[in-house]
Order: C-alpha cells, then structure tokens, then sequence
C-alpha cells in the first residue's frame, strides 16, 4: 500500500476564537508528533487585528516552533460585498455562507487585500506559503491576483493548487457545517460516508472550525476520527510540508 497522508487544518484562528481550540489542541498535542495548519484572519470581522493582539501572536510563534504551519485565511473573514443580485449569488452568499470574502472580488479588490495580508505575515515574522479563501470561495479576479503573488498554493475543499498555473492536486477535504443540531447530524452522516469513501486517498485533509468545537458532538467527531486516522497509518503533516515532500520525490527533482 502506498504511504497515505492526513493534514489536520483548523479555520478562522483569530483572537476572538482562539478559546474554541484550547482544548481540542491539547488534545492533539497529547496524541504525539501531529503538526497543524492554522489558517489565520488578520482581522476577523473587523473586531481585532492581529497585529495588536500579542498574546495570540506569541501563541502562534510557539506553534511555527513546534513544526506547525500558519497560512493566510481571507483578511476580515466577511462578504461585505453589495447584496446578491441572482439566485446563484443568494444560494453561494446566503445559504452556503455569509463569509465568502473574496467570492466577488475583482483583481484589483483582491490583490489589495492579499497584500495587505501578507504585510501582517511579515510584520509578525511568520514565514508565508499559502493562502485559502475564506469558504474556499474564489472570484475568477481572485485567482489572476494570486498568480501575481509568491505565493505557492492555495486550495479548495476538493484540491490543492501550485501556484502561479493552479496545477490541481487531488485532495479531498472533509468538513462539518455546525451551526444547528440538523446540520450537525447531517455532516456527521455526510463525513463518515466520505471518510470511507477516501479511505485509500494518498491525501485526506481535516478542516475544522471554531464552531465545531463549542459542540460535543463534532468536536467529538473529529477527535476519534484523527485518532482512527493515525492508526490506520496515516502520516500528519502540514499543507506546506506535504507539497515539498511531493516536490522533492518528482521525477528530475535530484532526490
């Protein structure tokens, strides 16, 4: 059996959530070497910058020491874009999510933003490879902006993404929408389903959220099935560590 591989992604860090993860990434910690990616908003809906908020920053900077992964998630986390004009926008803007920031952007809007971003990464020392759009929702504006970056990847929920030429990789993701009990019991379905389905993906990535942990329920869940995971062999690694790992095997690669 080929080595198969598992990224463990929390969404949303930001000061104002960094509570909702305490106590599942002790957990995490306590289950060995399982590095994390955290996908980091600068200023989560305008509430608090990052770059104010010490206590937080000195917590990721421990993070990045312990092997971790921080990586670009939006930069306020919100759709403040004018209202949906069709019925595709309502259902993608209101129904699937009220966070798609960069779901209407133009080059322009959205080039602004990334750099304004990746000036915070730089202002914190954090080291920056990647970047994902708040609901993995991207204009097409979005994506020529991206190609302008140095930045090496971005994803979707079903792919990652070399960047500039968006060289698609397989990597199906499985996440929860746990806003009500409802969905909570209809991702719980829809997860363990996709789960089996992947069972020999050579990559399965975890994306969980802060509302996933203010829930026995899923964050339940989510334990047991890393803890399953693990066992079953797969390797942990973060979004970055997994893409030079994947570079430095290729065929010419020296390796």
């Amino acid at each position: 059996m080929s080595e198969r591989h598992l990224l463990l992604v929390l969404h949303d860090v930001a000061p104002e959530t960094w509570a909702d993860y305490r106590n599942f990434v002790a957990v995490v910690d306590a289950l060995g070497n399982v590095p994390i990616t955290w996908l980091v908003v600068p200023d989560f809906h305008h509430r608090q910058p990052l770059t104010a908020h010490l206590e937080l920053r000195r917590k990721l900077d421990a993070r990045l020491a312990r092997g971790d992964e921080l990586v670009l998630h939006g930069y306020h986390h919100c759709d403040e874009a004018p209202p949906p004009c069709n019925p595709k926008d309502w259902l993608m803007r209101r129904v699937y999510t009220r966070e798609g920031e960069f779901y209407r952007l133009d080059q322009a809007q959205a080039r602004q933003r990334l750099e304004r971003g990746m000036e915070v990464f730089r202002h914190c020392g954090w080291p920056l490879h990647g970047f994902v759009a708040p609901a993995w929702l991207m204009s097409e504006g979005t994506r020529q902006a991206l190609r302008e970056t140095p930045l090496r990847y971005t994803s979707d929920l079903h792919h990652l993404y070399r960047l500039p030429d968006f060289q698609a990789i397989g990597a199906p993701g499985l996440t929860w929408s746990a806003r009500s009990h409802w969905r909570r019991g209809l991702s719980r379905l829809v997860c363990s389903g996709l789960a089996a389905r992947h069972r020999q993906a050579p990559l399965l990535r975890l994306g969980l959220h802060p509302v996933d942990m203010r829930h026995d329920f899923s964050r339940h869940y989510w334990v047991d099935l890393l803890v399953r995971l693990l066992t079953e062999g797969r390797r942990p690694l973060t979004k970055i560590g997994w893409l030079e790992r994947q570079s430095a095997q290729a065929p010419g690669s020296g390796a």
